[in-house]
């Protein structure tokens, strides 16, 4: 997991303000994103780092694990998921090996998808946890989290 603190106020999150932060992070990246050719794609910005298409698998991973969270929280107050180990995910789906363009539209895909659900989530949901060995992240902080998550990396693929 992530070092952010959660809020120590879910309820004054707001779901339609969450779903808009993450459609406006689509919005912005997509374009730059769709620049970027596939020949780019391949190349490490730094040795020993991943590639931007191991970057953006890393981040179908993340959507696809939490989907699952942010879907259960909904259902159940709380919930017992695994974690999963980011690397070993990244290497067993060999992002490297495919086409960029499929890897940015199943990426954007997920994420539309993620907006629509953040967006309909009613608010007393947000308080639901998700319960791991060490502790327990609140719906709310794990939404809030996903978008942070997503902008450090996407970051890594387009500095400012």
């Amino acid at each position: 997991m992530s070092t952010y603190t959660q809020p120590t106020d879910v309820m004054l999150l707001q779901p339609e303000r969450l779903a808009d932060d993450l459609a406006q992070v689509l919005d912005s990246a997509l374009p730059r994103l769709r620049q970027i050719t596939d020949l780019e794609s391949q190349r490490p910005r730094e040795s020993g780092k991943w590639s931007p298409r191991q970057i953006i698998g890393h981040l179908i991973d993340s959507a696809c694990n939490n989907h699952q969270r942010f879907v259960r929280l909904q259902i159940e107050r709380e919930i017992h998921l695994p974690g999963y180990k980011q690397v070993e995910w990244v290497a067993v789906q060999h992002y490297a090996d495919r086409p960029w363009k499929d890897l940015l539209n199943l990426w954007e895909g997920l994420n539309r998808h993620l907006v629509h659900v953040i967006a309909h989530t009613q608010k007393p949901h947000l308080a639901h946890e998700w319960i791991t060995p060490d502790r327990a992240w609140t719906l709310g902080f794990l939404i809030e989290d996903y978008i942070a998550h997503m902008g450090h990396h996407l970051l890594q693929i387009l500095p400012e």
